[in-house]
């Protein structure tokens, strides 16, 4: 399944680097995710920061999560800089 997340990394101003299976390294901006439901609470970068994968996706304590088709989907790759 080449949408499983394998790693996740906090990145500042509420953006996440995501490790797939495939091996793609992507970004993806959590800041719009932030005005709805479970996710108003990561406004809390403390809170934001605690984010693990769980499964094939990823988790914050409170219980929030996302797809990760949707994490894959709406995600940028991220660029090697050479």
């Amino acid at each position: 399944m080449k949408y499983r997340v394998k790693s996740v990394v906090p990145l500042k101003d509420f953006k996440l680097l995501l490790t797939f299976a495939s091996g793609e390294k992507k970004i993806y901006n959590m800041r719009p995710n932030l005005k709805k439901g479970v996710f108003k609470e990561l406004t809390d970068e403390d809170k934001f920061n605690r984010v693990r994968v769980s499964f094939d996706t990823i988790e914050w304590e409170n219980g929030a999560d996302i797809d990760p088709e949707a994490l894959y989907s709406g995600s940028e790759l991220l660029k090697n800089k050479s």
